[in-house]
């Protein structure tokens, strides 16, 4: 009768986010402190994103208390706290390109786009994704169907 609905996912290790840069797509975090009233309201725009967006990109969560290795390397330094990372072609390197060393890296960077701390609308985190390369999958006003 109810259908679980998808939800972010919540990231365990750092390895876990540099797993999903690797797959092209974008990834949109969401560095968040159980306990934190605008994480909260944050938690619920997230879970509707991952919903909507489908497998077009990646919309995870990350608890800095678990995970003070990813605040470290992100410099988290309030809650919530949100990354677009997404992936780059390599820069070329004009020595390189003439042979010197072999064949030009082929290898992808991930770049961090885009970075707010605080509560954001959802409209900007929609158009953010969506100029990343993410498209929306379900629409959130199909989920309020009248019986």
């Amino acid at each position: 009768m109810f259908k679980k609905r998808p939800k972010a996912r919540t990231m365990l290790h750092l390895g876990e986010i540099e797993e999903l840069t690797k797959s092209g797509k974008p990834v949109l975090i969401d560095f968040y402190q159980v306990g934190c009233p605008p994480c909260q309201v944050m938690d619920g725009i997230f879970n509707e994103l991952a919903r909507e967006y489908g497998d077009t990109a990646h919309v995870v969560k990350a608890d800095i208390g678990r995970m003070p290795d990813a605040a470290q390397l992100f410099k988290i330094r309030s809650t919530p706290t949100m990354i677009l990372l997404t992936t780059a072609p390599p820069k070329k390197n004009k020595k390189k390109a003439q042979g010197a060393d072999g064949p030009p890296s082929t290898q992808l960077r991930v770049t961090q786009r885009w970075r707010a701390s605080g509560l954001v609308k959802k409209d900007q985190l929609t158009r953010l994704l969506e100029s990343n390369g993410a498209r929306l999958v379900h629409s959130g006003s199909d989920s309020h169907r009248m019986r």
